[in-house]
Formats: structure tokens, sequence, C-alpha cells
């Protein structure tokens, strides 16, 4: 993981904004900011991965992917980041 950063310009809903004021110190927001939005992408990509795949995969009972291939394909996935 990179340890540069990047000043970006976006809003925030006003009750998000005074939550984070008030339950994160100063100092730590960004770095709380940075895990959620992290989270939330990993989260994005496996939704794609999936959709992605059961979008390639014939319907079931032709030979598309099982439970189990899924299941292998995430574990694989989640075990690269």
């Amino acid at each position: 993981m990179s340890n540069t950063a990047r000043k970006l310009n976006f809003l925030i809903e006003e009750g998000v904004c005074r939550d984070l004021e008030s339950l994160v110190p100063a100092g730590k927001r960004s770095r709380l900011v940075n895990e959620a939005l992290r989270k939330e992408l990993e989260l994005l990509r496996r939704k794609s991965a999936v959709e992605q795949l059961l979008a390639s995969s014939p319907r079931q009972g032709e030979g598309g992917y099982s439970h189990a291939d899924l299941t292998e394909f995430l574990a694989k996935d989640r075990a690269s980041h």
C-alpha cells in the first residue's frame, strides 16, 4: 500500500459531518474515512466479480458455476488483497 496521499474535494452530508467531527478526533478523521472507503470499495469489487462470473456462466444445470466454484473464487480474491 502506498504511503502517499492526495487531497480530494467532495461533499459529505451535514449529519455525517457532524457525527464525524463529534465522534472522531481531528487527527484521526482521514484514517477513518480511508478505512471506511477501502472496505466499501472492496465490497463493490467483490460484487462486480460475482456479477461478471454469473454473466459469463451458462445457466444452472448447463455446466455453470457451482456455489463451491464461487466460494473458491471469492476466497482467492480475498486472500489476494
